[in-house]
């Protein structure tokens, strides 16, 4: 093999031809070989020089052993077209050989090019592969190399000498620390042999040949070498115990050095002095080669001649070589010859029998470490040199760990991470358990720990800074990150070879006694392991607590979370899970991700992958082979909890996986066999499981094949886990990775197993689905989408062969690449859903961990971005309904006026089939309204930025109310048109009498003026004689029969019972009218089972007291009803007590069925009998105004006044129009201006400043309680615990007064309503004016009656203007068309002036709303009131979406006592919240359990639609605690009880801490 000049100039153009000289020196860094892009996954054929280096470091970076056999450009020759005997080809083809590149050039260039920790990684990589790595690398200059100590530090070998054999026991050590014999290989110029083919061969079983050194008959091992001579490399031949399997019994270190001993005579004589032998490869000894052997010292026992004999020329190279022994006075033994006859196994044999012969008469060993003095003094550099001061630095921590216990150190130096966070984090899970409460009243119990973790804190924030853990962060503090990383580097090295010494005996003992199965030996050994572990994470840990306890806001540490988020960028694990104490520094690791985000500019979707499995199984391996990570991979599970690490996501992959990083997280193994006996093992790795694949998107389960039972436990924890998930919304992908699978396995006997998984997962499915009470789930494919092919990977056996001399399998590393390239190109197809950001991603880490923290996970789940993101599809769905129900509002104000305008001679038939076809309409456009509501609810399902699928289980809740809206809203029109209806034909009936009796006056009239017109009378007289003839004439008129409502109303009552067996109650029940006139009180008759229950007089008092509380608030809501209907002056119709009924029995299913049929209809005939009284007095108020008599008597005036006219014959033109304008057009317009003024309040309110207050139910409670709270008035916080309904209604009527009166809203809403009307009067009166033709009507008087027909054609859709008084106000009109039309104009001017006059002047907003038929107030009660339902303990009200929704929720519940619970002993009030109680072990009774104890953590046995999660925050219900401590007498009072007694704690709440945590509890910021 050639050599070639190796001076800078040739390594720069080296380095040139492979795109390496932008990087050189050393400026490759490791991080941007981590970045997850496409040529990370890709693995193509190269096509240039240039891609050689980056396809060999992936392949490396993969841990693939063929990383060297793919460094040459594709043969592009058609090599079966050439011939290869042809000498012309053969002598004239051109030279490809600029295009390859020998493998070990490439090797030295990389490390030529790469940072010290690249150069790291490639030997640890290349190690593993069991590659022989650099230890002296050549610097471009012959004279020039370096000893690349540190590049070694990273590599830890494990192996057994054949003295530990029966023992079973191991060596663990750093290889560079590890003294073994050390054996270098060199050779002479004249040397045929391949000296690393040989060694190959020596370090290699009889089974397989290791090529571990390059050599020239591998694939790129022949080309030309350009700038490797020079380089040392080195191997460990490490044996594994057993005694037919090594080749020796002891470790061994083999150099090799590149090139012949005279190019590189300096390394030459450094291996000389630290080798124990060096073995000469020659074929003969040049004089000027034997100058150099004989001007070193020490040869005599040290070099041993390893000869070639060659047949051509044997006696004269022979010669060369005795005379050389014998110059150097070699013993005879000192050399192996290969004879012209031996084959290449004797010669082997002979080679192998002189190394194992000399290691026998090894008297010292040495280590890389001490060659460090050898090396100065040969001139060469040393790679670690520049890291001097960090090395010092992390000595000076060490100085400190050594001269005690690791226990005993980290009590004293690593304090805060000590007991206390340990019972800290213990009494963080006894707050949301509650299991050692005893018989300690809960919310005390509570408090107590409250107390106990607030003198833990202040004790932590006490904590001085112990001068380990200083001088650690202030190392980490300074600005050079190499510095920094060098100084990780130096601490991670030696505390893990710290803890291997101490470890390893804890291990062999934890062996011993997991045999032996005692489980208390166990656990103590196990305990004893951790906390002899200490590693940098440890420190990290320590600086995270710190943080997390600091004392105030603007202390001198408040940079360490920048600090950490610097570190997760350069690559570093961050602690996310402290598996010792099972808790997470949430601040701490809050604020570090937060600095991440920062950092990364807020682009940081995350793609989150996490692998479990048993400890030892493969897991931290798996994910270093797929990302090139370095997680700690060690025998024995010492580091617990959670570590996450980022690798960025390049630019080209971005959009597709829709990630800027993907984050691994790796895990503690689940615990053992061994282990699964300890008390809490299974819960402990169940909320890890649980924990982790909540945060993930990809979860990889890693189950090793060979131990079934270690298998079935993974299986159950991790689809426990992922039921946990279905059941939150959360759609991980999982994936199921087979190790040690021989990658060729029979089809059948795949799938055969697979299936055979897929049995186990539904049986683990079906056992976790029984503890979690979810009977409906039967398989594991209801839980997730599994594919029995696609999520089912095999992966071979990690290792080729025995370890510790075996490399990585080949197949494992391609197995697992293929994985990654299929894992990720299926996200880019599956990640249907938005990627969390950092923000989100801690939401969700808050939250799964505070439902871990409780025993009952998946109704303590609580995430504060589902509660946003389903807080804002509720403010849409509100707006939503909102635009549905004003469309139906609007219509039905036309259809309404519609049908008062029908002709008064129209048949009653016509009006009823109007009225059904209308209804038929109706029907239709809802269901138009109903598809489009429907349809944007499909859009927003779809949109981005709304994080829709987190809110994925309550798309069918807002179908299902859509259909409910729509349903209502139908039943409501229907309810509406019939009342119009009926109002229509009672007005029909009135008119028809008032018409009778309007011709009747006018006729008189008429004949009165022709008998008078000859004759000339003074006006005095003609009023005398038009008196007499009125009074004659209206002797005979009389007023309008009265209905007998009360009959009505109880025939009504009665067929609204049907068949329900209630005549006996309806005997003697006399006049309805005289029901109700005292209050209504529940009797014993009117409860079930009342005489089963009577001797306990507290049950029939409860009993009893609940139900005249129901019946106080439903009749305190049927009066409000009432009332609203008689303030409309209308008539009676039977609609309403038909609507009242209706009430009634929305508000009796609202409650418990406790009551008899009696009580039923004792509580209608009160409330009929009271609202009989109110529609008899509005129905004669309303006989009064249209009674006959009454009416001809307030247009006496008028016809006399018209009669004068005519008489003198003046102009009745401005008259007539005042008129016409005043008892027609005015009513008409006020009835215009009123019937939508209902719907444009509700649009200014909801699009005013104060829209936020009606823009979901959750945020309407807060801003009640937030005034509640300000006012502070008893009364109506009794109000609104015990008569909601009434209260909301109450506060929203106040709150649209309020609204109106400002800025004179109300009157320029009713002013924009005017002039809407006026503009279409304005419009219709110009229409009308004109003939069919478009040209004006002639101007006679016959033309008015056209003109005013026209008019009210072209305004039927918008007034209804009343034909009798129209009748009236044109009777004998002399004028013609033009004049009246004009004086119109000029009284509607003047009409518009006297109603802006009237609006402006009116103080009476109450009258004004009470009036309008649509009730804004309604309207925004039907927005914020929801479906109604009351916490069955606290009385909370649900603040779910729509009316439809499968479970009741709300954000801060109370303590019970303010819902009326009591103790049956004491009779005091409940001072203990619900969401306290159940998750507790206490039992509860009621009416529903039949007064029957229950326990309250199974209260869904009776209330399964109500979801009671656990408070957010502690403080989160401090609202309600403040509450009841300030009324706790009145509130007794109140309720007929006792004061609640109340935590001492409750006493110490403010009211500021009250309205803080109502909105921490309602997420406002």
């Amino acid at each position: 093999m050639g050599t070639n000049g190796q001076g800078p100039e040739g390594l720069l153009n080296f380095l040139s031809k492979l795109g390496l000289d932008q990087f050189y020196p050393n400026k490759l860094t490791l991080r941007s070989l981590l970045e997850v892009n496409k040529s990370s996954l890709s693995d193509e054929s190269i096509q240039s020089v240039k891609e050689i280096p980056w396809r060999f470091l992936r392949r490396l970076f993969k841990i693939n052993a063929e990383c060297r056999n793919c460094i040459q450009l594709p043969n592009n020759d058609d090599e079966e077209e050439n011939d290869p005997l042809d000498i012309d080809q053969l002598l004239y083809s051109p030279d490809d050989s600029d295009n390859d590149v020998n493998s070990l050039d490439l090797i030295v260039a990389l490390f030529l090019c790469a940072d010290s920790f690249l150069q790291q990684e490639m030997s640890l990589k290349m190690s593993m592969c069991q590659f022989s790595v650099p230890l002296l690398l050549p610097h471009g200059n012959k004279s020039q190399c370096g000893l690349m100590l540190w590049a070694l530090r990273d590599i830890v070998k494990e192996w057994r000498p054949h003295d530990l054999s029966e023992s079973k026991g191991f060596v663990e050590d750093n290889i560079v620390q590890a003294d073994m014999p050390f054996y270098s290989f060199v050779r002479l110029k004249n040397c045929s042999l391949s000296k690393s083919q040989i060694l190959n061969q020596v370090l290699s079983s009889d089974q397989r040949n290791q090529n571990i050194f390059i050599h020239r008959d591998m694939k790129a091992g022949g080309v030309k070498r350009e700038i490797s001579n020079g380089l040392v490399e080195v191997c460990w031949y490490l044996p594994c115990g057993k005694e037919n399997v090594d080749i020796f019994p002891e470790p061994v270190v083999f150099g090799n050095l590149r090139g012949d001993i005279h190019e590189s005579f300096t390394q030459f004589n450094f291996l000389l002095q630290v080798s124990n032998v060096t073995f000469v490869f020659l074929d003969k000894v040049e004089e000027n080669e034997l100058k150099i052997l004989t001007s070193l010292q020490d040869v005599k026992s040290k070099l041993f001649l390893v000869v070639n004999q060659k047949e051509e020329s044997a006696r004269e190279d022979m010669n060369s070589v005795k005379a050389a022994r014998e110059r150097l006075d070699l013993p005879k033994n000192s050399s192996v010859v290969k004879k012209t006859g031996d084959n290449g196994a004797k010669f082997l044999n002979k080679l192998c029998a002189a190394i194992s012969t000399s290691l026998l008469h090894v008297k010292a060993s040495t280590s890389i470490v001490n060659m460090l003095d050898n090396a100065i003094e040969f001139g060469l550099s040393v790679d670690e040199s520049k890291t001097d001061q960090q090395n010092k630095a992390a000595k000076q921590i060490m100085d400190g760990i050594e001269v005690r216990s690791i226990p005993q150190y980290k009590s004293q130096q690593l304090t805060l991470q000590g007991d206390n966070w340990k019972i800290f984090s213990q009494l963080e899970k006894e707050e949301c358990r509650l299991n050692k409460s005893g018989d300690s009243r809960l919310e005390d119990y509570k408090s107590e720990l409250q107390d106990r973790k607030l003198k833990i804190r202040n004790e932590q924030k006490k904590y001085k800074l112990s001068k380990g853990i200083e001088t650690f962060i202030d190392n980490l503090s300074t600005n050079d990150k190499e510095k920094r990383d060098f100084f990780l580097k130096w601490m991670k090295l030696k505390l893990d070879s710290h803890s291997r010494k101490e470890l390893s005996d804890l291990r062999n003992k934890f062996k011993e006694q997991c045999k032996k199965k005692e489980v208390k030996l166990i656990a103590e050994l196990d305990q004893a392991l951790v906390e002899s572990s200490l590693g940098v994470e440890h420190y990290m840990r320590e600086m995270g607590l710190i943080y997390e306890f600091l004392p105030e806001p603007h202390h001198e540490r408040y940079h360490l979370p920048s600090l950490a988020a610097e570190m997760l960028l350069d690559g570093y694990p961050l602690e996310l899970l402290d598996g010792d104490a099972s808790n997470i520094p949430e601040r701490w690791v809050t604020d570090v991700l937060m600095e991440l985000h920062k950092k990364v500019g807020e682009k940081s979707r995350l793609l989150v992958l996490t692998v479990l499995g048993v400890q030892s199984s493969g897991k931290s391996t798996l994910l270093n082979t797929m990302f090139g990570v370095q997680f700690p991979v060690s025998s024995g599970r010492c580091t617990r909890g959670a570590y996450m690490l980022f690798l960025k996501v390049g630019e080209d992959l971005k959009s597709d996986l829709n990630s800027d990083s993907i984050v691994l997280i790796d895990t503690e193994g689940l615990k053992s066999p061994d282990l699964a006996e300890l008390e809490e093992s299974y819960e402990h790795d169940n909320q890890l499981a649980t924990f982790v694949i909540g945060l993930s998107d990809v979860t990889i389960v890693n189950i090793s094949v060979e131990n079934t039972t270690e298998m079935k436990d993974v299986l159950q924890i991790t689809a426990h886990a992922f039921l946990r998930m279905k059941l939150i919304d959360k759609k991980p992908i999982c994936h199921f990775v087979h190790q040690n699978v021989a990658a060729v396995s029979a089809d059948s006997k795949c799938l055969r197993e697979r299936k055979h998984l897929l049995d186990q997962l539904n049986e683990m499915t079906q056992i976790a689905a029984e503890m979690e009470n979810q009977p409906s789930i039967k398989a594991f494919t209801d839980v997730l989408d599994y594919d029995i092919d696609k999520n089912n990977w095999n992966i071979p056996g990690l290792w080729h062969g025995t370890p510790p001399m075996a490399p990585v399998n080949t197949g494992y590393s391609e197995a697992v690449a293929d994985f990654k390239k299929h894992l990720l190109e299926t996200m880019k197809d599956e990640r249907s859903s938005e990627p969390s950001q950092i923000p989100e991603f801690l939401e969700w880490m808050r939250s799964l961990w505070k439902a871990v923290k409780y025993e009952n996970f998946i109704f303590s789940f609580r995430n504060t971005l589902v509660a946003h993101a389903y807080d804002n599809l509720c403010k849409e769905f509100n707006d939503w309904e909102w635009e549905f129900r004003k469309e139906i509002l609007y219509w039905q104000t036309e259809v309404k006026v519609e049908i008062l305008n029908v002709d008064n001679e129209s048949e009653p038939q016509h009006l009823t089939e109007l009225v059904e076809s209308r209804k038929q309409e109706v029907s239709e456009k809802i269901e138009v309204q109903q598809k489009l509501m429907k349809q944007k609810i499909e859009d927003y399902y779809k949109r981005k930025n709304v994080r829709a699928h987190l809110i994925e289980k309550y798309k069918t809740d807002f179908i299902s109310s859509v259909n409910s809206l729509a349903k209502e809203i139908r039943y409501s029109v229907h309810s509406k048109l019939d009342c119009v209806l009926d109002l229509r034909k009672r007005s029909k009936e009135i008119q028809d009498i008032q018409r009778k009796h309007r011709e009747m006056i006018e006729e008189h009239i008429s004949k009165f003026l022709t008998d008078f017109k000859e004759r000339t009378v003074s006006n005095k007289q003609l009023k005398c004689e038009f008196e007499k003839m009125w009074t004659k004439a209206t002797e005979k008129v009389s007023g309008l029969p009265e209905q007998n409502i009360s009959e009505n109303m109880l025939n009504q009552l009665k067929k609204h019972f049907g068949n329900r067996n209630v005549s006996e109650y309806f005997q003697n029940i006399g006049d309805l009218q005289q029901i109700g006139m005292s209050p209504f009180k529940v009797r014993f008759e009117h409860i079930k089972h009342w005489k089963k229950n009577f001797f306990n007089v507290f049950i029939m008092k409860n009993l009893k007291r609940e139900m005249q509380t129901t019946a106080d608030n439903i009749i305190e809501l049927c009066k409000k009803f009432v009332s609203e209907i008689t303030q409309t002056n209308t008539d009676y119709v039977e609609s309403y007590t038909k609507d009242l009924l209706d009430k009634i029995d929305q508000s009796l299913e609202q409650i418990p069925k406790h009551y008899k049929l009696k009580f039923e209809v004792d509580l209608k005939l009160h409330i009929c009998g009271f609202a009989s009284r109110e529609f008899l007095q509005m129905h004669k108020k309303f006989l009064l105004n249209v009674n006959p008599e009454t009416q001809l008597e307030n247009y006496k005036d008028w016809y006399l006044s018209d009669f004068l006219d005519l008489y003198k014959q003046r102009d009745q033109s401005q008259k007539k129009a005042d008129y016409f304008v005043k008892l027609c057009l005015k009513p008409a317009v006020e009835d215009y201006i009123n019937r939508s003024l209902g719907i444009d309040i509700v649009d200014e309110i909801l699009t005013s400043s104060h829209s936020a207050e009606y823009s979901s139910r959750s945020y309407f409670q807060y801003n009640i309680q937030r005034e509640l709270l300000q006012k502070e008035d008893f009364q109506s916080f009794v109000k609104y615990i015990s008569r909601y309904e009434i209260f909301v209604k109450d506060w929203i009527f106040q709150h649209i007064l309020q609204k109106m009166s400002e800025d004179k809203t109300l009157y320029k809403l009713m002013n924009k309503n005017l002039e809407a009307i006026l503009q279409k009067l304005e419009a219709a009166t110009e229409q009308a004016s004109k003939g069919e033709d478009g040209v004006l009507l002639p101007d006679n008087t016959e033309s008015i009656t056209k003109f005013i027909s026209n008019m009210r054609k072209y305004l039927i859709k918008d007034i209804s203007i009343s034909v009798e008084a129209e009748k009236t106000t044109l009777f004998q009109i002399q004028n013609t068309c033009r004049p009246f039309i004009h004086s119109l104009k000029i009284s509607i001017e003047e009409m518009k002036a006297q109603l802006q006059e009237e609006f402006s002047k009116s103080e009476n907003i109450t009258e004004t709303l009470n009036k309008l038929p649509i009730k804004p107030q309604d309207e925004l009660f039907k927005r914020v009131f929801g479906c109604g339902k009351q916490c069955p303990f606290c009385k909370v009200p649900c603040e779910a979406g729509g009316k439809e929704h499968q479970k009741h929720h709300a954000a801060v519940h109370r303590p019970q006592g303010l819902g009326k619970c009591r103790y049956e002993e004491s009779n005091k009030m409940v001072d203990t919240l619900c969401t306290t109680e159940v998750f507790s072990d206490h039992i509860f009774k009621n009416t529903d359990t039949k007064w029957e104890w229950h326990p309250f953590r199974e209260y869904r046995t009776y209330y399964p639609d109500w979801n009671i999660p656990p408070d957010p925050t502690i403080e989160a219900s401090d609202y309600w605690k403040y509450i009841l401590v300030k009324y706790n007498d009145r509130f007794a009072e109140e309720f007929e009880a006792k004061p609640a007694d109340v935590p001492e704690a409750w006493k110490r709440i403010t009211k500021e801490q009250a309205l803080k945590g109502l909105k921490d509890a309602f997420s406002i910021k």
